[in-house]
């Protein structure tokens, strides 16, 4: 029961990203902000979504976790509200600080540390990979459905409108949590934060494969496409939302392959093929060519994201799991808060394929970090 009422609060939280991702530069537009204010209140967006995750373990270690997501879905509610709301600029750039503004993935954030925390108290261990990849198959599909029902807002109310929703979803995982039961919490008085020490080399390889995945976020792609073959809209919408579905059950199968071969193997194995298409991409003679492999590098990219986060839990003890999902996401967030900067030179660069080299051989770089340095090291319950 613990586990459903998670992924129900995962699945609504998901949705309200989906709709907020595509629709808060417009609404932020609409109320009068520059440019440049619109790129801060996003800056601060994802770099509070980055670093709150270490303030939610802190606090879960003190207060339980219940508490602490019930807290993140009140969060969620005010920042809907402040968006819907507030026409005064400073107070709509304010409502990025806590850190549930959408703009990052949905697995950053003030929930993320704690729920990945709590997934792996409530799953038996023969069934954790399999309980990751049903979580990110949750958020992904319901990511991508609140993406699309984001195209119904076709004029200022019905944008304001979509953000009372979001306050309304901030209220609802507000609540789910409190049904939960006690054994979600960890230890009392346990440290949230142990040794730092099996979480370096990690966390440094995490954050190769961030700096590099923000050389190909889906907007350069989508002016690659656009610069070399003259796509417009109409076809660039479908094809991103088909890397959406694709990418979300690419995580129903990570976890059944994660119990066959092994979390580190899943990682590489699937991630180092999704990388190599990614350098043959700007070789693509035609269009189809180019839809085709970057469909084909999509469906492998993302099996890894299950595989890595039931790995991090699984190398702490359970009262450290929350601190050392916390302490990767901020390093993965602050280097993927230099994706703006990099954008905009890979942008001026995308006609070339550049990005695309840039990004592939970083990723392959983190591959083979991961696995030559973590082959041998298995997770707690692939030991068992």
């Amino acid at each position: 029961m613990d586990r459903v009422l998670l992924l129900a609060a995962r699945g609504l939280r998901a949705f309200g990203f989906g709709f907020s991702a595509v629709l808060i530069g417009l609404l932020l537009e609409r109320r009068g902000l520059s440019p440049f204010l619109i790129g801060l209140t996003l800056g601060i967006g994802l770099a509070a979504a980055s670093l709150s995750g270490l303030a939610s373990a802190w606090a879960s270690a003190r207060w339980g976790r219940r508490a602490v997501l019930a807290a993140a879905g009140i969060l969620m509610a005010l920042t809907g509200l402040d968006v819907a709301f507030a026409t005064q600029p400073f107070l709509l750039v304010l409502a990025g600080l806590t850190g549930m503004l959408g703009v990052a993935s949905i697995d950053l954030g003030p929930f993320a540390s704690v729920e990945q925390a709590v997934l792996a108290e409530t799953a038996h261990p023969s069934k954790l990979n399999i309980a990751f990849g049903r979580y990110s198959l949750t958020g992904g599909l319901l990511n991508a459905a609140g993406g699309l029902a984001a195209t119904l807002a076709a004029n200022p109310a019905a944008i304001r409108s979509f953000f009372l929703m979001y306050a309304a979803i901030g209220v609802a995982t507000a609540g789910l949590p409190l049904l939960m039961s006690r054994g979600v919490e960890h230890e009392a008085g346990a440290p949230a934060f142990g040794k730092l020490k099996p979480l370096v080399g990690l966390a440094a390889l995490f954050a190769l494969d961030s700096l590099g995945g923000g050389f190909v976020a889906n907007a350069v792609i989508a002016y690659w496409l656009h610069a070399r073959f003259g796509v417009g809209a109409s076809l660039l919408g479908p094809v991103f939302a088909a890397v959406a579905v694709l990418q979300s059950l690419s995580y129903e199968v990570s976890g059944r392959l994660a119990n066959r071969i092994g979390l580190i193997n899943t990682m590489v194995f699937t991630h180092l093929p999704s990388n190599i298409l990614l350098l043959l991409v700007p070789f693509s003679p035609t269009l189809p060519w180019a839809v085709g492999l970057l469909l084909a590098r999509f469906t492998l990219s993302q099996m890894d994201v299950p595989a890595r986060q039931a790995y991090v839990v699984s190398i702490v003890p359970p009262a450290e799991r929350a601190g050392a999902v916390a302490t990767t996401g901020a390093v993965r967030g602050v280097a993927q808060s230099f994706g703006p900067a990099l954008a905009g030179s890979a942008i001026g660069a995308a006609a070339f394929g550049v990005p695309f080299f840039a990004a592939g051989g970083l990723k392959i770089a983190y591959d083979l970090g991961l696995y030559f340095g973590f082959r041998n090291r298995r997770a707690s319950h692939e030991r068992g």
